[in-house]
């Protein structure tokens, strides 16, 4: 989970395939995010990725709320989280249980990491997997968390704070929803959902034709537990970079056109996820500030020349209304691009938020 508690070093991270992705090559690993829009894994599989890029985990991330995953539910060996699954006391994989705020989401993607067999990973994460082998999952945790090269790493992909109010003693508002994420993955011929919040790694059964598609059944199950409409819930994909599979040869069962559409997409949306991770780790306070600055003295001049076409407040609402009017096209475009993918319709490639 996460809630703006600072003191374990450990800063919010945004859900984000562009930042999760970057974490992944920070952690040396050739792997991407992707996010998912459909829970119908037959659409799923329809799209040429799914069989270039293999889906290696499911990262899901839902509002966590206490009558829903906290206690257990069952007895002995069928003792079990109420959302689903039986908790597996002998786990041999890696998992690692949560011990400080903030850092759910790298946890997460760790205990991924350190179930996908012969993943090349980079020096920082392999001397944790080393260090860590025969270790409990609290153990674990607390090595994982302590790790001053993890901590920085996900930190590096945190907006930067702007302003401190540390020292001022302000009081609490009212607690903010608390979000968390959890992990879906094969190991062997079992499904299993790694929790750090969770007293076992939970076993969900053995794998039947495609794990993929008896984890989005999992997912769904969970989901109904919460009210009708809900939407307080994420779910990417850990797979393999498609670009240099598409960049070396022909994939299978995919015509030349289709892989130079998919390389342009991949491209166009790794240029994004640069930019929007440059945005994230800019300071925009300077920014602000010259803009209010510059809208200040616009509006005196403007006053001071006996112009009053618009006065000084009018040019503000001007200009926060122009600003709202277009976040409200962006937000429409948004929505119908998710029920175009819920609908397991192809979003068109002209269709942007940012066009």
């Amino acid at each position: 989970m996460a809630d703006d508690d600072q003191s374990s070093g450990w800063q919010l991270t945004e859900s984000d395939p562009g930042v999760f992705s970057e974490l992944l090559r920070l952690l040396g690993t050739p792997l991407v995010m992707d996010e998912l829009y459909t829970l119908d894994f037959a659409a799923l599989a329809s799209d040429p990725l799914y069989s270039i890029s293999p889906i290696s985990a499911l990262v899901f991330l839902f509002k966590w709320t206490a009558d829903r995953e906290a206690g257990d539910i069952g007895e002995g060996a069928s003792r079990g989280p109420r959302t689903g699954g039986v908790y597996d006391p002998d786990f041999a994989g890696f998992y690692a249980k949560q011990v400080v705020q903030n850092a759910c989401a790298t946890l997460a993607i760790v205990n991924a990491l350190g179930n996908i067999p012969d993943l090349p990973v980079g020096k920082e994460l392999g001397d944790v997997f080393s260090f860590g082998v025969g270790m409990d999952p609290l153990s674990l945790g607390e090595v994982l968390t302590s790790s001053a090269d993890l901590r920085r790493i996900h930190n590096s992909l945190s907006p930067p704070a702007a302003l401190s109010l540390d020292g001022l003693n302000l009081p609490k508002g009212e607690a903010e929803d608390a979000y968390h994420f959890v992990v879906y993955v094969p190991i062997g011929d079992t499904l299993y959902e790694l929790d750090g919040l969770k007293r076992y790694a939970v076993n969900h059964g053995k794998i039947g034709q495609v794990w993929v598609e008896q984890a989005l059944g999992v997912i769904q199950s969970r989901i109904e537990l919460y009210p009708a409409g809900s939407v307080e819930f994420n779910l990417q994909a850990i797979r393999p970079d498609a670009l240099p599979i598409l960049s070396s040869s022909l994939p299978p069962h995919i015509t030349v056109a289709e892989a130079q559409e998919l390389r342009h997409e991949e491209e166009t949306k790794r240029r994004r996820w640069e930019f929007e991770n440059a945005l994230r780790r800019h300071n925009h306070l300077g920014l602000a500030i010259g803009l209010l600055q510059t809208l200040a003295k616009v509006s005196v001049t403007t006053s001071a020349s006996g112009n009053t076409g618009e006065s000084p407040a009018s040019l503000w609402e001007t200009t926060v209304n122009d600003a709202r009017e277009k976040m409200k096209v962006r937000l429409e475009k948004r929505r119908e691009m998710l029920a175009m993918a819920g609908k397991g319709q192809p979003i068109p490639g002209d269709m942007d938020l940012d066009s």
